[in-house]
């Protein structure tokens, strides 16, 4: 049978090895995300409506972490989560913790830097009206946060993106471990070099299927967006 004939019966008839190994993928690239965001929106929204001193730096040293390379954070993870590390003492070193922390890690600049310009934007905006109604800090950057809803789940779907398709800082915390912190890419890379190209395809094809599915619901909010806003 072709390579690709294979690849895709094991799409169609649900292979348990194919199936666990998205599962864990989908299932760590979420919570990275959900806890970046959970970071990310309001730390966006503080520099975005906060006057210091250095906060030109601060912006700068923030879109320039958004390419932060992910072996370099999946080492400092490492060192931090190993047994002479701070954080050693958690035992969650080549688990699906540690891969979800260092995804995290790396998400966060995203969701954090495009935040901060969505919501610049609209206090940009709304600066006068917001304003003249005195409303605090704190009210204010809800405010603005729930005015900028689907900008910012565009963001989250940015942060998706990046964290589903990431190989080299899961590997390096997770270990790759056959049914417990394997993921798509990590699969991709050792079943192409096993030479189980089946396999490698089979998860290439989910992967793809996703981003595409990632692109076309950002590109859908987007819009609706615009028409919510017009």
């Amino acid at each position: 049978m072709p390579t690709d004939a294979s690849a895709l019966d094991l799409i169609l008839r649900a292979d348990p090895a194919l199936i666990a190994i998205v599962r864990l993928s989908l299932f760590v690239s979420l919570s990275a995300v959900a806890f970046a965001a959970l970071v990310g929106i309001p730390l966006g929204a503080l520099i975005a409506l906060t006057r210091f001193p250095a906060r030109t730096t601060t912006v700068v040293v923030l879109n320039a972490l958004m390419g932060l390379p992910p072996v370099v954070v999946g080492l400092l993870v490492y060192l931090m989560l190993s047994r002479s590390g701070p954080l050693g003492d958690l035992g969650i070193l080549f688990t699906p913790a540690a891969m979800v922390m260092a995804q995290a890690i790396l998400v966060l600049p995203i969701i954090a830097a495009l935040a901060r310009q969505t919501i610049e934007d609209l206090w940009t905006e709304y600066r006068d009206e917001l304003s003249a109604m005195n409303v605090g800090p704190a009210r204010r950057i809800a405010t603005l946060i729930v005015d900028g809803r689907f900008s910012l789940v565009t963001a989250l779907l940015a942060g998706f993106g990046r964290a589903a398709a990431e190989v080299g800082a899961v590997i390096i915390v997770g270990g790759n471990i056959d049914g417990f912190t394997r993921t798509m890419t990590t699969a991709v890379a050792l079943e192409t070099s096993k030479g189980d190209l089946p396999l490698a395809i089979g998860l290439g094809l989910v992967l793809i299927a996703i981003v595409f599915v990632v692109n076309a619901l950002a590109w859908a909010i987007r819009r609706a967006g615009e028409r919510f806003a017009g």
